[in-house]
């Protein structure tokens, strides 16, 4: 299949777990009603993002990865016979728990996982104490409509992350994200924050010859302290934008890509083809030595 719909689904959350499921669910129905043939929610979609605070009471918000909200998705896939990549706090065994996302095909069938690999320690975002580094490695998952490489955040600033699931054959790189915006920072520093996460990705595309999409959240949480900026996008592989959010309003959007074009941006400007693996070998020589 060359041409393809992929839905972005940017909204806000509140506190009821609950509640977030069903307006994802809602969300969904709504893409799928515009043609939406592969559905990305946004980063840890069924919560607040949580990891505002280090407080052992948010671990009761981990569930089980495949579990009752990929039974309650895989249900509405078949349904919709769509794909559907659905970020979800993983509890993997008892005090082990990962930042991970699950994807399903379009007749319903859990095709798998990946676990987030780099996560953050920054103001507001202490992720460390809640998450232990993926095991699994990159991912890849044939779906009925594309190869589809799935990365989480923070994965977004390593362009090794992005190349190696572009070799495993990704056809399109999606983004599932959390960020936003310090309340109390001014105006040009958020700018320049915003245009640096949308620039890195972008270049993604470029440096790989795929396209990427990125999904953030919208909305004030942490009492108002933190603006999660929105601005979800997906680029072509020269990095052209074919759609942009809005920063502050919950958006469905359909965009339809073209994944022959791959080949041709591939073979007219060859990044992919022309790496040169062995210009790593002094450096990981080196930490192997040590």
């Amino acid at each position: 299949m060359s041409k393809v719909n992929i839905a972005l689904v940017q909204m806000s959350c509140v506190a009821d777990k609950q509640a977030n499921l069903k307006k994802a669910t809602e969300k969904i129905k709504e893409a799928a009603a515009k043609g939406a043939q592969i559905v990305c929610l946004q980063e840890l979609f069924t919560s607040l993002y949580f990891c505002d605070v280090e407080d052992y009471e948010n671990f009761k918000l981990a569930e089980a990865i495949p579990g009752t909200s990929t039974d309650i998705l895989g249900k509405l896939a078949a349904e919709l016979k769509v794909v559907i990549i659905a970020s979800l706090f993983e509890k993997r065994t008892e005090g082990l728990y990962h930042n991970t996302t699950a994807v399903i095909d379009a007749d319903g069938k859990y095709l798998g996982k990946y676990r987030k690999m780099h996560i953050p320690d920054d103001p507001a975002f202490y992720e460390k104490f809640y998450f232990t580094p993926g095991d699994l490695g990159y991912k890849v998952f044939e779906t009925a409509y594309a190869k589809i490489g799935v990365l989480i955040c923070w994965d977004q600033w390593y362009p090794e992350a992005a190349r190696i699931t572009s070799l495993m054959g990704a056809q399109v790189l999606f983004y599932p994200t959390a960020i936003g915006w310090a309340t109390a920072q001014d105006e040009a520093t958020n700018k320049e924050q915003y245009e640096a996460w949308q620039t890195i990705q972008r270049s993604h595309a470029v440096a790989n010859g795929v396209h990427v999409v990125s999904v953030n959240r919208v909305g004030f949480e942490q009492n108002d302290a933190m603006k999660f900026w929105g601005g979800s996008f997906v680029s072509n592989p020269f990095g052209k934008l074919l759609f942009l959010a809005s920063h502050d309003k919950e958006e469905t959007a359909v965009v339809e890509i073209d994944l022959d074009k791959t080949d041709s941006y591939r073979t007219h400007w060859p990044f992919l083809r022309d790496r040169r693996i062995d210009s790593y070998e002094p450096i990981t020589k080196r930490f192997i030595d040590e």
